[in-house]
């Protein structure tokens, strides 16, 4: 009851408009506070196209704003202490970082004006400024800037820094800015603070290092990654790799223990060709060796799977992943061409 005598004393435009505003509070899931302050309107128009399908900025008095927040409350009151000057409601269905994000990409350079507090070190650039020799060279150096003429035209020769960050600009420098197409000021929507999903954010908490925070994710799920394995701890991410390393070690014990097993003997078999052909080797007297035997080059033989090594793989996430019938002794048959079957049967009749 209270609201509805607080809006009847207001003219009927004014209700209309607060009511557009409650709408566009209530259609968005962040909405935020912008500051426009100094943003030529041509800019602003071209600002508001730019977000287009994907924010809406609304521009409203002040103490409109206000009673349209007060009136959705549930958190929105809170936006109320950041309008101050010249500022607007935005509303968005993306979350507050990609808000902020978004709108600090927008900002563009600009002129500055006379009686413009410089927001940098305002710079006059090294080179060729493609003007012809007159009254501006010495404008130029009226404003600090190192300028000559040379080769028909005024050059600066040196970067000349001809306005410290802080200080206020003269309509001399702004002139001279102005002649050399320089605009040393961004202007763009600066975010004031954002409310969404009942918190309050402003934008220290928004200025966010993508990289870094992509990095610190990554960082993370590795490390997680590797917890889950060292614990044996099963996860949809982590089961391909703890079977895999499980296999592994089944199958090391297996060869250290020669146990006959189907999916075992083409290691085992590989295994023994390699000691038999080690064992050769230190023979002196070739005539005393098998036939298959005399003349084979030895190979040396496989070292023996380890479950230190099985771990080692699956921590960096590379092996832990392989078939467990993947092995090297696979690529030992290869290797011996056909003699592994020779050697053992002259070995053993």
């Amino acid at each position: 009851m209270s609201t509805e005598r607080k809006t009847e004393t207001i003219p009927q435009w004014k209700r209309e408009e607060v009511e557009e505003l409650v709408a566009t509070l209530e259609g968005y899931d962040s909405v935020g506070i912008v500051n426009i302050a100094g943003i030529p309107s041509r800019q602003l128009q071209d600002m508001r196209r730019n977000l287009h399908g994907t924010a809406e900025l609304r521009v409203s008095r002040n103490t409109l704003m206000t009673r349209a927040l007060e009136e959705v409350a549930a958190g929105f009151e809170d936006l109320t202490e950041f309008i101050t000057g010249q500022v607007g409601l935005i509303g968005t269905n993306d979350n507050p970082f990609t808000l902020y994000q978004q709108l600090e990409a927008s900002k563009t350079s600009a002129p500055i004006n006379d009686g413009e507090v410089a927001p940098n070190d305002i710079v006059v650039p090294e080179g060729d400024t493609g003007m012809d020799p007159g009254q501006f060279v010495g404008e130029l150096q009226a404003v600090g800037a190192e300028a000559r003429i040379q080769q028909g035209s005024i050059q600066v020769m040196a970067d000349s820094t001809v306005l410290d960050a802080g200080e206020t600009v003269d309509s001399q420098l702004a002139n001279v800015l102005s002649e050399l197409g320089i605009e040393p000021k961004e202007v763009g929507l600066d975010l004031q603070a954002v409310f969404a999903d009942g918190v309050l954010f402003e934008p220290e908490a928004l200025e966010l290092d993508i990289d870094e925070y992509q990095a610190d994710i990554e960082a993370a799920t590795a490390a997680a990654r590797n917890l889950s394995i060292n614990a044996v701890y099963p996860t949809a991410q982590t089961a391909g790799s703890l079977l895999g390393k499980g296999a592994g070690e089944a199958k090391s014990v297996g060869l250290q223990a020669a146990i006959e097993d189907e999916e075992l003997m083409p290691d085992l078999l590989s295994k023994a060709d390699g000691q038999v052909r080690a064992l050769a080797a230190r023979i002196d007297d070739p005539e005393a060796l098998p036939e298959a035997l005399q003349n084979v080059e030895t190979a040396e033989p496989e070292p023996e799977p380890d479950e230190d090594d099985e771990a080692d793989s699956a921590d960096d996430g590379t092996d832990a992943d392989a078939e467990p019938g993947d092995t090297d002794g696979d690529d030992d048959d290869d290797d011996d061409d056909g003699d592994t079957g020779d050697a053992m049967g002259a070995m053993f009749g």
